[in-house]
């Protein structure tokens, strides 16, 4: 016969006057935590008591109950009522509910106090959102919830920023199946389909960081750091009616501008605006772009403007900060570094000399007649403006026994419209995304070979005119075998640069670290430079060693050529050879890392322009062989964009831009890449 059940019985619940309970000693919560005790008790104000006090009748001396109850579990609450009876909000007498445990109980009252505490769970984040939203729903503010849970209308505004995220996904986030920075990572895109096929990648990954989730569901918009945003300001945009992702999580910089579309709209119209204000000042053309091609000057001739005068003021200012300058400069010369303050003066006098010596430039009007401006974005979002070109044709005609002015110019580069294709953008080997090419491991097309050379070209000047003793090396060695080997004749000194022009190049060359370095220290020089030639003797002739040897560091650069050409015969090929073998050398003297100087495979620029066998070579290069084969199976399209984002950050490098003593990537990188190979291959897919 199956014995009985026993039942339990439940303590008793009463109604208890305030001012016959007491805190007991054996309340466990010591240390105070969550919620203060002012914060409860407007809680409390508000929507009155929720739970119920847990107490115990007080024993006197001899084991009777006297009438008054302790409060074991429930001291925080028992505090915020005090202090509503203080504040007169509460009368001494209120009733308050509690659940009364028997004298004399085998269950001890600290015990109860740490089970109330600890046999608690936490209300789930989903539970709060769903809260949180239904409440919404029902009329309240997000600043009235975020006072009715006393927290910051910031954490309301995250929580109910998961309302973007797919209900899938909510389910998934609920049965465990990711982590909650997962599930925020999620929340910065409101595009549903797009979330779940992220999550499909992802979630067959071993690598499911949120960075990862943020990166794929951002990859076609546009930072709010970009130069074209900050030169239009991202209030412009938002006007226009342009959508931003933001993430309420993590920092972000400002958001991701969802259409790119509208956003160079916006720029060529801003850019459009200025031209205008450049033109009524009296040029003939001006054209506009969002940035030119490299080299895009070499086909016009440049006519000089005139400074502005100093005023006797400003020069008296300028010569004083130049003293000022040199006192301090030789009271530390032999410390090893200048003291906060003096260093921070220095920084100031810096700054006035730069902006008293980069005075405003003015042109004669009948030189602006036949003359233009380009206006285009600088690479920090500013308004770049280049004045005083002129086309060759609209040169003033040449006397028969004239010097011709424009010798030395190419004339060769077609000068392009705003619609027009730029330079190095052309339609051979260009990606097509209908055409699979066969595996295996083709030579690369001479376009592309051109074009990553004309990229490590451009590297390399910028290296070579910065190490003057290799450049002084490399000159005086053309000059050893021009005289010892009578390579060419000598006539006094018949020494000479010829910039050799970088006419086909990639889209991302013009923007990139190298040619930022170039331009600015061509303009250095530029604005130092005399009027004359007998002036340019006599300043170059005063230089210090130092600044001799930078001037011919620079200048020799603009010589530099390690490009690929094409060869059509034996003696050419033969040329392009030893000139690259001449380039590999510099290059090695140089320790010149492509990848450090900003140069990264994207789909544009080479994986969209090689086979499929290129493509997979470089993934397992730089991410390994697992990472290979997990991408292996995608069209040649989807393959090139995944790589993009795999060799992101690797540094890896096609042969024709690698140096021989430069490693791909330092030990340490290598390191952290065998940690991530098998992650991010999936990732990528």
């Amino acid at each position: 016969m199956a014995s009985a059940i026993q039942k339990i019985a439940l303590n008793a619940s009463r109604d208890i006057p305030f001012n016959e309970l007491v805190l007991s000693h054996s309340n466990v919560r010591r240390v105070k935590a969550g919620l203060s005790i002012e914060q409860l008790a407007r809680d409390i104000e508000r929507r009155g008591l929720l739970q119920s006090l847990n107490v115990r009748p007080v024993l006197n001396g001899e084991g009777a109950e006297t009438g008054a109850y302790e409060v074991p579990a429930g001291g925080r609450r028992f505090r915020a009522l005090e202090l509503l009876v203080k504040q007169k909000k509460l009368a001494k007498t209120a009733p308050v509910p509690c659940v009364v445990r028997e004298a004399g109980s085998a269950i001890l009252a600290e015990d109860d106090s740490l089970a109330e505490n600890v046999q608690r769970v936490a209300l789930h984040p989903l539970d709060q959102f769903r809260a949180f939203r239904d409440m919404l729903e029902k009329g309240m503010s997000e600043e009235e919830i975020a006072a009715a849970f006393f927290v910051v209308p910031a954490v309301v505004k995250q929580r109910l920023r998961l309302m973007t995220v797919s209900d899938r996904l909510l389910e998934i986030y609920e049965q465990d199946g990711m982590k909650l920075d997962q599930l925020m990572a999620f929340s910065i895109s409101d595009d549903h389909d797009r979330q779940l096929q992220v999550w499909e990648i992802v979630s067959q990954s071993h690598n499911r960081e949120p960075y990862l989730i943020r990166r794929m569901l951002t990859e076609k918009t546009v930072r709010a750091s970009d130069r074209r945003v900050r030169f239009v300001g991202l209030e412009a945009y938002l006007a226009a009616g342009g959508p931003v992702m933001r993430d309420l999580f993590e920092a972000d910089d400002g958001g991701w501008l969802q259409d790119s579309t509208l956003l160079d709209r916006l720029v060529m119209e801003k850019l459009a605006v200025a031209a205008e204000d450049i033109r009524a000042e009296g040029w003939k053309w001006v054209e506009t772009a969002l940035s030119f091609p490299w080299g895009h000057t070499r086909q016009f001739v440049e006519i000089d403007g005139v400074p502005a005068v100093l005023s006797e003021e400003d020069a008296a200012r300028l010569t004083a900060l130049h003293s000022e300058q040199e006192t301090i400069e030789a009271e530390y010369a032999q410390a090893d570094e200048f003291p906060e303050d003096i260093d921070t003066r220095l920084g100031e006098i810096e700054q006035a000399i730069e902006a008293l010596e980069e005075r405003p430039v003015s042109f004669d009007p009948v030189d602006m007649q036949r003359a233009g401006a380009l206006v285009s974005l600088d690479t920090d979002g500013t308004l770049l403006v280049e004045r005083g070109f002129v086309l060759p044709e609209d040169m003033p005609a040449e006397p028969e026994d004239g010097h011709d002015e424009s010798e030395g110019y190419d004339d060769t580069v077609v000068h392009h419209g705003e619609g027009d294709d730029v330079e190095g953008i052309g339609t051979e080997d260009t990606f097509d995304t209908e055409r699979e090419e066969e595996d295996g491991l083709k030579p690369f097309s001479d376009r592309l070979l051109t074009e990553l050379t004309a990229w490590r070209t451009l590297a390399l000047r910028d290296a070579f005119a910065g190490n003057p003793h290799i450049a002084l090396t490399e000159f005086l060695h053309t000059l050893v075998r021009d005289i010892y080997w009578q390579v060419s004749g000598a006539d006094c000194l018949e020494v000479y640069v010829r910039e050799i022009s970088l006419l086909v190049h990639s889209p991302d060359m013009p923007g990139s670290l190298p040619a930022h370095a170039l331009r600015q220290r061509n303009e250095g020089w530029k604005h130092d430079l005399p009027e004359d030639e007998d002036a340019l003797w006599r300043w170059i002739n005063g230089l210090d060693g130092t600044s001799r040897l930078a001037l011919l560091a620079h200048c020799l650069s603009f010589g530099i050529n390690a490009l690929h050409e094409s060869s059509h015969g034996p003696s050419l090929a033969r040329s392009v050879r030893e000139r690259l073998a001449r380039a590999d050398r510099l290059a090695t003297a140089l320790t010149l890392d492509l990848a450090e100087a900003g140069w990264q495979p994207t789909v544009e620029n080479y994986l969209g322009r090689v086979t499929k066998a290129r493509i997979l070579e470089a993934v397992r290069e730089a991410r390994g062989t697992e990472a290979a084969e997990r991408i292996a199976h995608l069209k040649k399209n989807d393959m090139a964009q995944a790589a993009e984002r795999l060799l992101e950050g690797a540094g890896w490098l096609p042969e024709a831009l690698r140096t021989t003593n430069v490693p791909e990537r330092t030990e340490r990188e290598e390191g952290a890449a065998r940690m991530t190979d098998s992650h991010d291959a999936v990732a990528a897919e």
